[in-house]
């Protein structure tokens, strides 16, 4: 087998209604003209569901998080600072990238990222 691409990353929410406003008028990124609950984020889409409608418990995605690529971690995260998002610490520099982690109104774990270094070559990449 052979994955060609990550189609969607699925956000377990308890309050549908909320999590999509959250990430409608927060993150921001362009929702689906065909369904509420599914937001597109360039190459994934982010799908909200509630894993009890399908009888399972609800549990966020821990520290499993979505990594949002941004053109500016700063900017963004002053943005969602303006409109109430509180960080975990400070903005991670690794030396190849930026981060700064923030979490949704159910818990699940979002960060902003930018790599700012190229790629290398190596594992699996060709």
């Amino acid at each position: 087998m052979q994955v060609e691409q990550v189609d969607f990353v699925a956000i377990p929410t308890q309050d549908l209604d909320r999590a999509i406003a959250f990430y409608r008028d927060v993150i921001q990124p362009r929702q689906s003209p065909h369904v509420s609950n599914e937001f597109d984020a360039g190459n994934v889409t982010l799908a909200i569901w509630r894993p009890e409608a399908l009888g399972y418990e609800f549990k966020d995605n821990g520290q499993g998080d979505v990594a949002l690529r941004v053109a500016d971690v700063a900017a963004a995260r002053a943005e969602l600072e303006r409109k109430g998002i509180e960080f975990v610490g400070e903005t991670l520099d690794t030396g190849v990238c930026q981060m700064a982690f923030f979490a949704d109104p159910d818990g699940n774990s979002l960060t902003l990222h930018r790599r700012y270094a190229p790629h290398e070559v190596g594992h699996g990449e060709a």
